[in-house]
């Protein structure tokens, strides 16, 4: 069976705009209800889909944080191609590790970390995240019991250098943090079980914006753009994106 694969999004409305970053093993479907959410608030969003995300585990492991990087840097130079001057970045998990490191590099209006690792202590979970990803892959490929379970075990033995990147990728990005001082809004699950949430305390003490704030959010869990809790980070994150002063 072949599964159909996401695509990218971009929802034009208005003069202001916000780059949308997913997760690791996610893809645009992560940040869409945000995006829909904001278009009807009056912003454009637009959400990439990185290199190997939104295509089998055996293509995701090909991939790496540089070219998810560059993925980035395309996006938000495509928003700059449709017009906009003014851009903020909100990233889910490495998305928002990857919206950090925009933020440091280019002239980015505001940045929203949600449930963003800055310690790389969390390989067991990541590895475990891996595996339920590839597992329903092949699940929804309609494979047999079996040989799902030889191909994962296959992968998971594969996957040693991208999770060495990605750790690397996170241990800079924690390292350049102090450097960024645009407004920063830090989202943050309590009961998120895939990154140490004292990241988010972490990036809330070391960036060096002045203009910050932090929420945690109860009864949450990592992938939080998707969870209950979701309605409630839409109002938060317009909310923020509301108090900056944008040269509409």
């Amino acid at each position: 069976m072949k599964v159909i694969q996401p695509r990218p999004f971009t929802f034009r409305e208005g003069s202001r705009a916000v780059l949308l970053l997913h997760g690791f093993t996610g893809h645009s479907a992560d940040v869409r209800m945000l995006g829909r959410y904001l278009q009807k608030k009056g912003y454009t969003s637009h959400g990439p889909i990185y290199h190997g995300h939104g295509l089998s585990p055996e293509e995701l492991i090909e991939s790496s944080p540089d070219l998810w990087w560059k993925d980035v840097l395309e996006a938000y130079h495509y928003l700059q191609y449709l017009g906009y001057h003014e851009i903020a970045v909100a990233g889910l998990s490495i998305g928002g590790a990857l919206g950090l490191r925009l933020a440091h590099l280019e002239d980015v209006k505001a940045i929203i970390p949600m449930c963003t690792p800055m310690f790389f202590d969390n390989k067991t979970q990541l590895t475990a995240g891996f595996k339920v990803f590839a597992t329903e892959y092949k699940q929804l490929e309609q494979k047999d019991e079996k040989t799902i379970k030889n191909e994962v075990g296959h992968l998971i033995e594969k996957s040693y250098d991208i999770f060495q990147q990605v750790g690397k990728f996170i241990t800079n990005t924690s390292e350049e943090i102090h450097k960024i001082d645009i407004p920063s809004f830090v989202v943050q699950a309590h009961d998120d079980h895939i990154i140490n949430p004292e990241s988010a305390t972490y990036i809330y003490e070391n960036i060096g914006s002045d203009n910050k704030d932090i929420k945690w959010y109860e009864d949450a869990g990592h992938a939080i753009t998707l969870g209950k809790k979701r309605d409630q980070l839409h109002i938060d994150i317009y909310e923020f994106l509301e108090s900056l002063d944008w040269v509409d």
